[in-house]
């Protein structure tokens, strides 16, 4: 029974990170088609939350007092996550291959590591320090092309450059995450965190609507909202939750490191992107820094 437990788990697990790593590719086609992606960011978590209102209402209601009283860290919750990283995400691949993105996304557990210890949550020790300098080396010969002429003349594509502030902008999100535990479930925390990033993503989406950066409500872009709403979106976030609850989050965090893996896979497959050596070698850095911030050892 145990064991078909696990493999229902692993299904899951394997759903959600594919479902991510899918977020994206299609964020690559928002791009060929001309979605605007602060528009399509916008609708994207707009009817995520009117799907999720008639669930969360009732105990956002209830814990309206607590919600309150700590509004400051639901902002910065909301816009690191909802408002910027997924923007930027979406921005960034107007410029950049989904394989660069997703490598440099694929730093983001060291990078907690990182805000972990500058806000003194968790104490550090002397692998996980060289694992962050590892993992961002990693990054940099990627965003440089391990062109090192690049960075002298600070000559960066700058898809590149915005895919590492939405890097930043996640790893400082999920390290805020888990610094306290919350008095609410975790899809009405979702809705929450929602709805305040909704709030700073309006003025955003207008300026570029004013811009004018216009949805075309045609069936690419349809089809483009239904996939960013239903499955990187709900979908995989009640599937991750079943699954660490089912085998714990240590073992359920290895299957993040499939996404940059899957993504590849995909770029490679339906946009025909090439795997160069600076790719090959940034992932390498990566990788290391990964494995080395995972060992233990004493505290810095």
């Amino acid at each position: 029974m145990r064991k078909q437990s696990n493999f229902l788990a692993y299904i899951f697990l394997l759903l959600t990170v594919t479902f991510w790593a899918g977020n994206f590719v299609v964020g690559k086609f928002a791009s060929l088609y001309e979605v605007p992606p602060f528009s399509l960011n916008f609708y994207r978590w707009l009817f995520a939350w009117l799907i999720l209102a008639p669930f969360t209402f009732p105990e956002i209601i209830k814990k309206k007092e607590y919600i309150i009283k700590n509004y400051k860290l639901f902002i910065i919750l909301g816009v690191t996550s909802i408002t910027i990283f997924n923007s930027i995400v979406y921005y960034s691949l107007n410029f950049t291959q989904v394989i660069s993105g997703v490598l440099m996304i694929s730093t983001i557990p060291v990078m907690i590591m990182f805000f972990s210890s500058i806000l003194k949550i968790e104490k550090t020790n002397l692998f996980q320090i060289i694992g962050v300098i590892l993992s961002f080396t990693g990054v940099i010969v990627i965003i440089t092309k391990a062109n090192f002429e690049v960075l002298r003349n600070l000559n960066f594509n700058k898809g590149d450059l915005t895919m590492v502030v939405a890097m930043f902008s996640w790893a400082l999100y999920s390290t805020l995450l888990k610094r306290q535990k919350y008095e609410i479930s975790q899809i009405s925390l979702l809705q929450v965190v929602i709805s305040f990033g909704l709030i700073f993503l309006i003025p955003i989406y207008f300026i570029e609507y004013q811009i004018g950066f216009r949805i075309n409500l045609n069936t690419p872009f349809i089809l483009i909202l239904s996939y960013v709403v239903l499955l990187p979106g709900l979908a995989s976030f009640l599937l991750w939750i079943k699954g660490i609850s089912m085998i714990g989050a240590n073992r359920s965090g290895v299957f993040l490191h499939l996404m940059p893996i899957l993504s590849a896979i995909m770029a490679i497959i339906i946009f025909n992107e090439k795997f160069m050596f600076y790719h090959f070698l940034g992932a390498c850095f990566i990788i290391l820094g990964i494995l080395l911030s995972n060992k233990k050892g004493q505290n810095a």
